[in-house]
């Protein structure tokens, strides 16, 4: 999922702050090393912190269902995680630095939601929208100055980019096939007979109408009448009653 979200925010700089500009997107921790090594304009965007966003989470399950509406499986609700990236501009005068920095924020501001048909595979199977904020207020408990001096680099202008992502819960488990038939029910006499007790079905009220539907669909009149399929029963005789 991480490597994913990575995809994307590669992909939004490039078609819009750094479109045509041939300008590298990197996502190395920008250490004094990393500095001392790059010899080409680029925007880092290092991802400095990760934490689950609790109040997102959900309890039970959501249905999977196919075409028809039939549910195949079950699943736990995705979980919404935090990703933290601290993006900056590395070019050799401070004014064009200034200047990226102004495009990156330009192009990342209008995009406060993310669809799913922009997202990859299986972030868009899910069917959610992501969040994506920048330069927000800090809400996180460490401050920028102790990030860059982890980092062991002097500190920077930077801009703190927060993308919400679901990530998927597993496992998924199968359901049982829907409900087709209703309970049959036979009466036996006290000596255990059954010569005189016909079997009677019942069918749920919801499963009669599901039958009529489909019978309309295909132009046909009502397994048992239009009447007894309304009122739920098989029998003509009890639907009159």
């Amino acid at each position: 999922m991480i490597h994913e979200v990575d995809d994307v925010i590669e992909r939004l700089l490039k078609k819009g702050a750094l479109a045509g500009s041939g300008i590298d997107v990197s996502f190395e921790a920008p250490t004094r090393d990393w500095a001392a090594r790059r010899n080409t304009t680029a925007v880092n965007a290092y991802l400095y912190d990760i934490r689950e966003d609790v109040r997102r989470r959900h309890r039970g399950s959501t249905p999977v269902e196919d075409g028809r509406g039939i549910v195949l499986k079950r699943r736990q609700p995705p979980r919404w995680f935090r990703l933290s990236y601290l993006v900056t501009a590395w070019t050799k005068q401070p004014k064009d630095e200034h200047r990226l920095l102004s495009a990156v924020l330009a192009a990342l501001l209008p995009r406060e939601l993310i669809p799913p048909d922009e997202l990859p595979s299986a972030l868009s199977a899910l069917g959610l929208s992501m969040p994506l904020t920048v330069a927000g207020l800090q809400t996180e408990a460490r401050s920028m100055a102790e990030i860059w001096s982890a980092l062991g680099g002097e500190l920077k202008p930077s801009l703190d980019l927060v993308v919400t992502a679901p990530f998927p819960a597993y496992p998924e488990y199968d359901v049982g096939p829907p409900v087709t038939e209703g309970a049959a029910v036979r009466v036996r006499a006290v000596d255990g007979g059954a010569e005189d007790s016909p079997e009677r079905r019942h069918r749920p009220r919801q499963v009669a109408r599901a039958a009529a539907a489909r019978a309309a669909a295909r132009g046909l009149p009502g397994e048992h009448g239009p009447d007894a399929t309304a009122a739920g029963h098989p029998d003509p005789e009890r639907a009159q009653k």
